[in-house]
């Protein structure tokens, strides 16, 4: 894989090794001991595990999925680090029972850092955005969404 020669194009690289469910390629992107986090808050603590879980899921409950890329925002912090925000909207993901899902919407946040070869990324974290809600509640075991307005 060809690192991302910006952290603008960050977001479409990860996309495009999603969409080609190459976790070898999405994994390549994350320097050796890059944290990732995802939006159910899983820690993944280097590249091998990143790569791992990811192709467990890409051959699994996302094998059909699509994500799209939306907004995305870079702050530089340095010449060589930045922050990239971006807006994901992802559909296709199966249910336990292999059917089609809803389309869900997350911000993903990479911390990225130039190298050599190109842009890779230290920390990445994904969220899903719950459209009208301000924060989670948790009782009885469950996380359910909450508006206080």
């Amino acid at each position: 894989m060809t690192l991302p020669q910006s952290p603008e194009q960050m977001p479409q690289a990860f996309a495009d090794a999603w969409m080609a469910r190459d976790a070898t390629a999405l994994a390549a992107m994350f320097v050796e001991d890059a944290d990732f986090v995802n939006v159910v808050g899983l820690w993944w603590h280097n590249r091998a595990d990143i790569e791992k879980a990811h192709d467990y899921g890409l051959k699994t409950f996302f094998q059909n999925s699509k994500i799209r890329v939306g907004r995305v925002e870079v702050r530089h912090l340095s010449e060589n680090h930045a922050i990239v925000h971006t807006r994901w909207w992802l559909e296709g993901q199966l249910d336990q029972d292999g059917k089609s899902l809803d389309k869900r919407q997350t911000v993903m946040m990479f911390v990225a850092e130039r190298h050599e070869d190109g842009w890779m990324a230290v920390a990445t974290q994904n969220t899903d955005v719950v459209p009208g809600m301000e924060t989670y509640q948790a009782k009885d075991g469950q996380l359910k969404p909450a508006d206080y307005r």
